[in-house]
């Protein structure tokens, strides 16, 4: 078929076609970013913590004062093993995904101002590892001798001289080593260095991926050996599976019971903390989808009112053409390749939008580059629609009898 009667006769109605066409670009842009945020909300709320998300709760207390702290928050983890179906207790200082915990700056060289990357730090008793259900890739886990009692309110402070750090965090603090097991690495000039014992497969800090300007991806993170003398004291429990609900409950009665005047401040398990943390992330993505079909909708609409709008303008021609041979198959394919054009026009406009569209979202949803794949799927879809949105008008023209040639216009 020639292509330049079809340019030529989609000239003679620039305004249609340049409608369109921004119509299908403003589409393909807006598509393409649309559907990498969701994919990147998407595989951001469903990212392995690294804890047994399934079976682990959290449940925090408020006393009324610190005295004898370390003897109360030993009974009060001897009295939550002893509930049945309760298969490790550790304290801790926060927990991944709960959106509220301590981060710090951390480097390997002891003298620079500016620190690598800026870590999620738990602090936890010498079961937390077993407790969370991680895994220990290099190294060993914390003993009794590695544990460190720290009084807050004190300035002369023991220094935690051990650590267990995230592999995310290994990467980052030595890129070029193939191990850091027994590397050092510093909290602040002039902080003593931190031993690394032990690395965890994965450890998600307590935000995942911050929602605010941070370098790092939210498996930064390193645990030290320590408890706190504080009045508000945290305990991460695990559970045998199908037991949480229940035991939830439990702990909560129980540890009200040991204290008089405690107050229970949360009880949450993991699945309610990744539900809660990652509720914008859904929100999103529902919303972009719903806006990428309505955009699908309003481009289709477009392009079948104005190839509707061409075959009621173009009757007598098509009849004429009918009338000098032209078969059904040829009317049709007339208008299937006229829109093919106009959405390859629409396209090429869509993809340097699209491309802009991307470096303005980079910093402010903290994306990556915008992957060709998904200019590459924005095309296909758009030019799939495009064909079936003329199909309807192309086959209504294609029925066009050669005797409206004869016909008065």
């Amino acid at each position: 078929m020639e292509i330049r009667p079809i340019f030529s006769a989609m000239m003679r109605s620039k305004t249609g076609v340049i409608l369109i066409a921004l119509q299908i670009a403003l589409t393909l842009a807006i598509l393409a970013n649309a559907l990498y945020v969701v994919k990147d909300r998407t595989s951001e709320a469903n990212r392995v913590s690294g804890v047994d998300d399934a079976n682990v709760f959290m449940i925090a207390v408020l006393d009324k004062d610190t005295n004898g702290i370390i003897a109360r928050q030993q009974r009060d983890e001897d009295t939550l093993r002893s509930i049945p179906g309760v298969a490790s207790v550790a304290l801790t200082s926060q927990m991944p995904l709960s959106q509220s915990g301590s981060s710090t700056g951390v480097q390997v060289d002891p003298k620079a101002q500016d620190s690598q990357v800026n870590a999620a730090f738990y602090v936890g008793s010498e079961t937390f590892v077993k407790t969370l259900g991680l895994k220990i890739v290099e190294g060993r886990d914390f003993n009794a001798n590695d544990m460190l009692v720290i009084d807050q309110s004190k300035a002369d402070k023991p220094k935690v001289t051990g650590a267990l750090i995230s592999k995310d965090l290994a990467k980052t603090l030595y890129p070029n080593e193939a191990s850091a097991l027994g590397k050092v690495f510093y909290q602040g000039v002039g902080e003593p260095p931190i031993e690394i014992i032990g690395v965890v497969e994965t450890l998600v800090s307590p935000w995942g991926r911050a929602s605010w300007n941070n370098n790092s991806n939210g498996g930064d993170s390193f645990i030290l050996p320590a408890r706190f003398i504080q009045p508000y004291n945290m305990y991460a429990v695990r559970t045998e599976p199908g037991q949480r609900d229940r035991v939830m409950k439990e702990a909560e009665k129980t540890l009200l019971a040991l204290m008089p005047g405690r107050l229970v401040v949360e009880n949450k398990s993991m699945d309610q903390m990744r539900e809660e943390r990652y509720r914008g992330e859904h929100t999103m993505a529902n919303g972009l989808l719903i806006v990428i079909g309505l955009l699908l909708v309003m481009t289709a609409s477009g392009i079948v009112g104005l190839a509707s709008l061409w075959v009621n303008q173009r009757r007598k021609q098509i009849g004429v053409r009918r009338a000098l041979g032209a078969r059904r198959a040829d009317i049709l394919r007339y208008f299937v390749t006229e829109n093919v054009m106009i959405c390859m026009f629409g396209i090429v406009i869509g993809s340097g939008l699209a491309i802009a569209l991307n470096r303005a979202m980079m910093s402010e949803l903290e994306l990556q580059r915008l992957p060709l794949v998904y200019l590459a799927m924005g095309a296909v879809a758009l030019l799939t629609l495009g064909v079936l949105a003329v199909l309807g008008p192309a086959w209504r023209a294609a029925q066009i009898a050669p005797a409206i040639a004869t016909r008065s216009a």
